[in-house]
């Protein structure tokens, strides 16, 4: 299943490069569903994320499905024994029907649902109290809204460091300037059937960017500033991989041409693809993006750790581990 502007899908009709599906109110007390995808290799960080999930205080209802992605349901299902005892009928554990990969498991769930509001949450994060009932007040608060997101905490070994947006509302210009980490996809909650995760974002890359980028082209993000979600930057399943990344960013390039029109959003993504292809070792194509870099912005601060990286004066994986630290990626 695959989602790009323009194309149309069986069960949302007609997808415009603005946003999905028709806008509808949100009701007094929403039912709630949230998709937890999982490759299985992390039961207790799954486990974790599932009750604090369901230990979310909402008249309307949760309800969870766990998409099992690349690993077996029986597996997955042994591992949330505890919590699928715990809400009966609340939690259901479904394998990945659409394309391999993260997109295609969160569009199995949301298909699976029939709730009003569809929420996120990745298997190594953990919702803290309040999450839902903030979010869905401040979806009330502003009847336009379809999409809503909040404040972060990021976990990284020892280290907890809060990442706030400084806004109450999340607009496409902020989003083309900075990828803006806190509007991270354990945060995401928004009208069933309004939008569609891309499932041809390369290895999954930049696909909750995409996602929140084209809801708020629609309407801006209704956003709680508050650090209401845990993310566990540790156990991520995309750190270092490289040419992934490379190929994430040459995709929302191509799919969203205005983010280069905007100097230091342009200048932060060759800066990011400079670093990405010194990682990689290579440094013809790490010089000709850092030139780019500084072409759009000087003084853009990726590039001379670009350089540096490339030059062999200090690792990669030294410089995201320090930028982790402080709660920040490159």
């Amino acid at each position: 299943m695959n989602l790009a502007a323009g194309s149309t899908d069986v069960r949302t009709g007609p997808v415009s490069s603005a946003g999905e599906g028709p806008r509808v109110g949100v009701p007094t007390h929403p039912t709630v569903g949230v998709v937890v995808p999982t490759r299985g290799d992390r039961p207790d960080l799954l486990r974790d994320a599932l009750l604090a999930v369901l230990g979310q205080r909402h008249p309307g209802g949760v309800d969870v499905v766990v998409v099992v992605d690349g690993g077996h349901v029986d597996t997955v299902l042994a591992q949330v024994a505890e919590a699928v005892a715990a809400a009966p009928g609340r939690v259901r554990v479904l394998a990945n029907r659409f394309s391999p990969g993260l997109p295609g498991a969160r569009n199995t769930g949301i298909a699976a649902l029939d709730t009003d509001l569809v929420a996120f949450c990745d298997d190594d994060d953990l919702w803290l109290p309040g999450k839902l009932s903030a979010q869905i007040a401040a979806l009330a608060a502003d009847p336009a809204a379809e999409f809503a997101g909040c404040a972060i905490e990021v976990e990284y070994g020892a280290q907890r460091v809060t990442r706030l947006a400084g806004t109450s509302q999340v607009t496409s210009h902020h989003l083309t300037r900075s990828r803006m980490v806190m509007v991270h996809s354990s945060t995401f909650l928004f009208r069933r059937g309004s939008i569609w995760p891309d499932e041809s974002a390369p290895a999954g890359q930049n696909e909750d960017w995409d996602l929140a980028l084209r809801a708020a082209l629609r309407h801006p993000l209704a956003y709680v500033d508050r650090p209401l979600v845990r993310v566990r930057w540790g156990a991520s399943a995309y750190v270092a991989r490289w040419a992934d990344r490379i190929a994430g960013l040459e995709w929302m390039l191509a799919r969203h041409p205005y983010l280069a029109a905007d100097p230091r959003g342009a200048a932060r993504i060759y800066g990011q693809l400079a670093f990405h292809n010194a990682a990689l070792g290579r440094r013809r194509e790490a010089g000709r993006w850092a030139l780019r870099a500084f072409a759009a912005r000087w003084g853009e601060p990726r590039v001379p750790i670009a350089l540096a990286v490339a030059l062999g004066v200090v690792p990669a994986h030294v410089v995201v581990s320090a930028l982790h630290t402080r709660g920040r990626g490159i």
